[in-house]
């Protein structure tokens, strides 16, 4: 296959990390950017950086499992899948709603399944279905107790407000990048999980070190995202660090914190492999919703404050963004495979 034909199928993947970018960066530092504690453009480079090194070094987990729900075994299937995702998330980010791209790949690998009349791996489902429920839970859970735990420490020190505030800066800097890597780790598989299977790249050395065909593919989708976070991601920043819930510096620190320590739990096949061999219950390596993870930290910070301030409206309508995205990027998957035939 000819070098542009390769990049025309690609296309559609590099879209939907634009798309991915442009959505999800304000799950990382929306918070910080919505409370005015960190600069736009401090806020996109960070992210672009660290979610690029996330992709690299640990996008294979969830990636296999997102292969297993069903492969497309086509780089023109995989092409049209990945743009009824891309399409369904950038209508959804013109609304401004932070909504899932791991649902909207989901929602595109399904309705290949449906229209291919192709087994839909039921395990694999419910494991990635499971995720999207248990992550925005032990988001607010952990976003709540972290609150609590920090607000009672705060009142007891002594801390001068302008060191306070410096430092605050400083932990959501390092805090969110932390979160740029595990979105990269967790939601790489997203923008080219479907086309890992058909990947047109070779395994190659370099020197010592053995790259498989997958890691190029990484590489690119992540450089996509960053695209899409210095572009198209001001707008959600804002729905989420400061339309659904008005958050001070420490809540933003907070929110930020329990979202990039639940992704990296569903996104590192290290730290699974280290809690299986202690004895302990890991969690499966699927690619979870970054937008539901942060929106259950922030709403755990709001409930825990006592409910104020709280826009439930507002909530409810992202929450019907939610459940729209698969069923949405299925349909256009299954009719653009109808059309194409």
């Amino acid at each position: 296959m000819s070098v542009p034909t390769i990049v025309l199928f690609l296309l559609s993947g590099l879209f939907l990390g634009w798309s991915l970018g442009a959505n999800d960066a304000a799950n990382v530092f929306g918070t910080a950017v919505g409370s005015r504690m960190i600069g736009f453009r401090t806020a996109a480079a960070v992210t672009a950086a660290f979610v690029m090194l996330g992709a690299v070094l640990e996008g294979d987990g969830a990636t296999r499992t997102l292969e297993s729900l069903g492969a497309v075994r086509s780089l023109s299937g995989s092409f049209v899948v990945a743009l009824a995702a891309a399409v369904t998330v950038t209508l959804m980010t013109r609304a401004g709603l932070p909504v899932s791209t791991s649902q909207a790949i989901v929602g595109g690998i399904l309705g290949w399944n449906l229209y291919h009349g192709s087994p839909i791996d039921e395990d694999a489902l419910l494991r990635i279905v499971t995720g999207w429920a248990a992550g925005p839970i032990l988001a607010g859970l952990l976003a709540a107790g972290l609150f609590l735990a920090v607000r009672a420490w705060a009142r007891r020190s002594r801390i001068h407000i302008l060191e306070w505030d410096a430092a605050t800066r400083i932990a959501l800097l390092v805090v969110g990048a932390f979160g740029a890597y595990s979105l990269g780790a967790n939601n790489i598989a997203n923008v080219v999980g479907v086309f890992v299977p058909v990947s047109p790249f070779h395994d190659f050395q370099i020197g010592p070190l053995a790259v498989d065909a997958a890691r190029p593919l990484f590489l690119v989708g992540a450089a996509a995202i960053g695209v899409g976070i210095f572009t198209d991601s001001r707008r959600v920043m804002r729905t989420v660090g400061h339309d659904l819930f008005r958050l001070t510096p420490i809540a933003a620190l907070v929110a930020v914190a329990a979202e990039s320590v639940v992704l990296y739990l569903f996104a590192s096949g290290a730290l699974r492999a280290r809690l299986i061999g202690a004895g302990l219950p890991a969690f499966p390596l699927v690619p979870i919703s970054s937008s539901q993870v942060v929106i259950g930290a922030v709403l755990g910070i709001g409930l825990a404050k006592g409910r104020r301030g709280v826009r439930f409206g507002l909530l409810g309508k992202i929450a019907a963004g939610w459940a729209v995205t698969p069923l949405l990027a299925a349909l256009l998957c299954f009719a653009a495979l109808a059309a194409l035939r």
